[in-house]
């Protein structure tokens, strides 16, 4: 299955980041997935304050991440990052059934920069 892992990380230190996308990483290849893409989209407003691991949050470092992988482990990877405290949010979507005909038409996600922090979907 195509999964694409939308993740938000408390700001701050670029490390962490780089330390849970390569923990997530390692834990679907050695479950035999692939990893089709990665993004790193910076540091952004959350549309509202939250709390998370007794700790407010208003910005956060956005991350993208395409993978196919088998469902136990798409569980695994939420559980991981559920269960680190680095982690304000983070979400899978199942983009498609592994089939040729629909990953061919599923796009790279394009984003434009506006300036000032703000940004658009093309």
């Amino acid at each position: 299955m195509l999964y694409e892992l939308i993740g938000i990380v408390r700001p701050g230190n670029l490390a962490e980041v780089k330390e849970i996308v390569s923990t997530t990483g390692a834990l679907i290849l050695r479950e035999r997935g692939v990893i089709r893409g990665l993004s790193n989209w910076g540091v952004f407003s959350l549309p509202s304050s939250t709390s998370k691991h007794q700790m407010r949050h208003s910005t956060g470092h956005y991350f993208a991440m395409r993978y196919d992988a088998s469902v136990e482990t798409q569980k695994s990877v939420s559980s991981v990052l559920r269960n680190d405290p680095r982690m304000i949010r983070h979400t899978s979507v199942k983009l498609g059934d592994g089939k040729l005909d629909t990953m061919s038409r599923i796009a790279a996600i394009g984003w434009q920069r506006l300036g000032m922090g703000d940004e658009k979907r093309v």
